[in-house]
């Protein structure tokens, strides 16, 4: 942990800087992305545009495709193929949350109506299903077996960390946990770093380092949603204690299960059972979780794998890339203020 506060001391963290200006570097890339982004999908299907422009100019910060930008930038810059890898990753995100909301049946994503209570599970379903087959049709066209090979495992351990978590359990533990969201969100910023470090140029072991603090990036992330999930809708766009509706097992909840005394404890298990939870009952949970501070406990723990993602950066040389890579983990963290 020492090596971690040294990490930080020597970039001060800037909880208070916008993503927009962090990411003003790579701004002119960003824009270039974002005006491909929905005209490489378009296709001569009215449907299949309706519900992929919906789902992806609804907002969302980006980061994912712009570290596959940074990770180029991090060596010889950004080219073409590495615009297109961006494109890529964006598309696989894009296509799970497609999935995801019929899954959980999420009434909301970004503030706004789920794309399938609009036109249906089928049609979002099979919109997510054409988004994975453009994604790795781009990828093929790269001629780049390292970076096919690692999508192709990413989205495996993606799909498995979407399996785990649809049969978890209040009873396992803090490493299964850790399992389902390195599966199920980290991987995808590992890879799109590494991918950007690959086509950039960077060597082997460059790129492996920038797949580290991709992870922890993704770890405190997700542990920082998790954390949001139960303060926040504005900032996470779906309603307060959608995880708790849903019967996901996050870092909260995980902690009032463990630390709750034995009448907060009874109290707590009665309201899971119940087939349905209300807005009433999620706000009393919440309540605990301030008593006996989880969300003070869940943001803790994403500040820590902030910092292992900012001392994975100790091995590259000092420069403006390096920063920003330093100030994206910091702003990871600092969504709640």
């Amino acid at each position: 942990m020492s090596q971690l506060l040294e990490t930080n001391a020597n970039n001060p963290p800037l909880p208070n800087v916008g993503l927009e200006k962090i990411l003003h570097p790579v701004s002119l890339e960003i824009e270039i992305l974002e005006s491909q982004i929905i005209s490489d999908i378009k296709t001569d299907i009215p449907l299949l545009n309706n519900v992929n422009e919906y789902i992806i100019s609804s907002g969302g910060k980006r980061l994912r495709p712009t570290l596959v930008l940074l990770g180029a930038e991090m060596f010889e810059g950004i080219n073409e193929q590495v615009i297109q890898a961006a494109k890529v990753i964006e598309y696989l995100h894009t296509a799970t949350l497609l999935h995801d909301d019929v899954v959980d049946g999420a009434e909301t994503r970004r503030s706004k109506q789920a794309a399938y209570r609009i036109w249906g599970n089928e049609a979002s379903v099979l919109s997510g299903d054409y988004l994975f087959a453009m994604a790795f049709y781009l990828l093929t066209k790269m001629r780049n077996k390292e970076v096919l090979s690692l999508m192709s495992e990413t989205t495996t351990r993606m799909a498995r960390g979407e399996l785990s978590q649809l049969t978890s359990s209040f009873g396992e533990s803090d490493e299964e946990y850790f399992e389902i969201i390195i599966n199920k969100t980290a991987c995808l910023f590992a890879a799109a770093i590494k991918t950007g470090a690959l086509l950039g140029g960077g060597s082997l072991d460059s790129a492996g380092s920038l797949y580290e603090y991709g992870m922890s990036l993704g770890i405190a992330f997700q542990i920082v949603d998790d954390a949001l999930d139960y303060t926040d809708e504005h900032k996470t766009g779906k309603p307060v204690g959608g995880d708790l509706q849903e019967r996901k097992i996050t870092l909260p909840l995980r902690h009032l299960l463990e630390t709750a005394n034995i009448s907060d404890r009874r109290r707590l298990d009665n309201i899971l059972s119940n087939q349905k939870i209300e807005k009433p009952q999620i706000e009393e949970v919440v309540n605990m979780m301030k008593n006996y501070n989880s969300i003070q406990h869940t943001l803790e723990c994403s500040k820590n794998y902030s910092l292992e993602a900012q001392r994975s950066l100790k091995k590259f040389p000092r420069s403006s890339m390096r920063q920003t890579l330093f100030e994206i983990a910091d702003f990871v963290v600092s969504r709640q203020i």
